[in-house]
């Protein structure tokens, strides 16, 4: 099978309790599966919370946040470090050996800068999966954060949804995005089993999908038809379904997102 991407979101890194039950799972998918798993993650929650504490900023722009030069080294550092190595300590504690890393490492996913509107915040594209290959027939969990490095040296905060879906097309992996929602909801607050592009542009034009879930089901729908295969939006609050989700079952939860 091809390998699996991971991506984890929401509050979740907040929430060691359910940090604890998802590592269970993997856990336990990684001793009766042979699919390769790679782990990528943001950390959102945790990057406004110490924002807040140090009485910096927090501005988005269309689902993506304003990076100016005074906070990238706050953004890097609580992504690629504290984040990152939360995620690696969940994994040790379930005996899993993982390996933490960013999107530069291996030149695993290319970044460049967006626009100076938008400060230190990279575009993603396909990188080299040598590394990434070398480390999951070695037996190795890669857990990725979403900082990037451009060509020309300088430190990038990707959002995660966009690092996930370049990360998959290095990789021509399945990808699952987890977060705190069930899936895509639409104007009566129910779960939408499946949707097409052409449903979600509707939902969003009439106001339906939101804010960061925008930039989900757009990452999503973008992975998708680079990856010629359905992407699924999913919550790790259901933790007890996820063992199908990873196998690729379809119908079990979330949203499954049709190229």
């Amino acid at each position: 099978m091809k390998p699996l991407i991971i991506k984890l979101g929401g509050v979740l890194l907040d929430n060691k309790d359910a940090l604890t039950k998802l590592f269970i799972v993997i856990n336990e998918y990684k001793k009766n599966h042979q699919r390769h798993l790679v782990i990528v993650h943001g950390g959102g929650s945790i990057v406004d919370s110490l924002m807040d504490r140090l009485s910096l900023p927090v501005v988005r722009r269309n689902g993506l946040r304003v990076t100016p030069a005074d906070q990238i080294d706050v953004i890097v550092g609580s992504l690629a470090g504290s984040s990152n190595t939360k995620l690696l300590s969940e994994a040790k504690k379930q005996g899993i050996a993982g390996v933490g890393l960013c999107l530069a490492d291996g030149n695993s996913v290319e970044v460049k800068q967006i626009s100076e509107e938008l400060g230190y915040v990279g575009a993603a594209k396909a990188g080299d999966p040598t590394l990434i290959n070398l480390l999951l027939n070695s037996g190795y969990l890669p857990i990725i954060s979403s900082i990037g490095i451009s060509d020309e040296g300088q430190m990038m905060n990707v959002n995660a949804d966009h690092a996930a879906v370049a990360l998959a097309k290095t990789l021509n992996a399945d990808l699952i995005l987890l977060s705190d929602v069930v899936g895509v909801l639409d104007a009566n607050k129910q779960l939408i089993e499946s949707l097409t592009e052409s449903q979600a542009d509707q939902l969003i034009a009439e106001g339906v999908i939101t804010d960061g879930m925008i930039v989900k089901v757009k990452s999503a729908f973008e992975a998708a038809k680079a990856l010629g295969r359905s992407i699924d939006i999913a919550s790790w609050k259901e933790d007890d379904k996820l063992l199908e989700l990873f196998d690729g079952k379809s119908g079990i939860t979330g949203t499954r997102i049709i190229a």
